[in-house]
Order: structure tokens, then sequence, then C-alpha cells
């Protein structure tokens, strides 16, 4: 499948997860909701975003999408957290996408002395994204082969998924699994849901 098949049939196959509170697990209103369904293939890990965008769209004035946007964080975005070993969570992948294409792919581990950011990892990620009237969709393709093991149907792998949206005091951090920080944060990686390859 393309990564821009955003209508292909194969979606309504997946179940869908919507994200509807912050990362603190206080409810976030429902123009901050996102639906998220996840994909799979021999290949690659595919993930869709849709989401209502009711306020002002945070995002580069001058995207760069050849190559990965350090700090994307910072602007709206969607996000994919996966651990492909559920007996290890603390080593994991980090994706990013944008409304504007932009993506980043980053390779993560927690030691007892803090987090190690592989900023060179290189997943060969795809991704796209279409803006319709007042609807936002973004898909990602992440290929197994950067993942280092492609699951087996029945197998779990631990995963969060979130959304950003807004600036400033109104900024909004919200998750599949909140993961009660006591500051914004998505890296508690104890607090990732289960993935199930079907």
């Amino acid at each position: 499948m393309e990564v821009a098949d955003f209508a292909n049939q194969a979606w309504q196959t997946a179940r869908a997860v919507v994200l509807t509170r912050y990362w603190s697990g206080e409810e976030a209103p429902p123009e901050r909701h996102a639906e998220a369904r996840l994909l799979w293939s021999a290949e690659a890990l595919y993930v869709r975003f849709v989401y209502p965008q009711r306020e002002p769209f945070v995002v580069s004035s001058a995207p760069e999408t050849g190559r990965k946007s350090i700090g994307l964080w910072d602007r709206d975005v969607c996000e994919l957290y996966v651990a492909p070993d559920a007996n290890a969570p603390e080593r994991y992948f980090e994706f990013e996408a944008a409304p504007t294409g932009e993506w980043l792919d980053l390779a993560i581990s927690w030691h007892p002395d803090g987090r190690e950011t592989d900023w060179e990892f290189h997943s060969g990620m795809q991704t796209a994204a279409r803006i319709e009237a007042d609807t936002v969709t973004i898909t990602m393709r992440v290929p197994f082969a950067a993942l280092g093991r492609t699951p087996h149907a029945g197998e779990r792998w631990r995963a969060n998924l979130f959304r950003c949206v807004g600036a400033g005091d109104t900024r909004g951090y919200i998750a599949w699994q909140p993961t009660h920080a006591p500051e914004p944060n998505f890296h508690v990686p104890q607090k990732f849901g289960s993935l199930e390859f079907k």
C-alpha cells in the first residue's frame, strides 16, 4: 500500500483507537481528539491519524521534507512510539509526522543514568498528509527492517500514540495511553499500551 493511499479500504479493517486524554490523564476537548488506525504487511507498519483542526496551525513556514526535522515535537505533529521487544520497552523507536509532510525518526534507549537518543538513526520511513476543510489526515509507513525484526500474527509489541497541538500555554499533548508524568512527557515506556498483530 502506498503511504498516501489515505482512503484505502484496508484502513476500515483496522480497529480505531481514539486519543482523548492529555498526557496527565485529564480529558481533552473533543476538537483536540484524534483517531488512529494501524495496519501491517510483511514489509512495514502503517499508521493513519485523522483529526479535526479547529485552531490555527503551528507549523513551519518553510517545511523541509527531504530530511528529518529536529524539534518537530514543538509544532503540530502526530507521533508513534513502538518497542518491538515487549519485554524491553525501554528500547523503542519514535516516529513523528506533521501536516506539512515533515517527519522525524529516532531510536531511543533508557539506561540507569538517563535517556540515550540516536539522532542519526535512519528508518526509511515515509509520510504523507492531507488537509481537507477542517480535517487533517497523516499517514506513516515504517519498514520493519529498520526496527530489527518483522512480527508474526498474534505477537504483541509495546506502543503509544500521540498528538501535539497548539502553542504556548494552551499547547496540548494528547495520548492514547496517558503517561501521568509530572510535566508533559511522552517518554515513559512503562506506560505504553499493547499493539497486537492480527
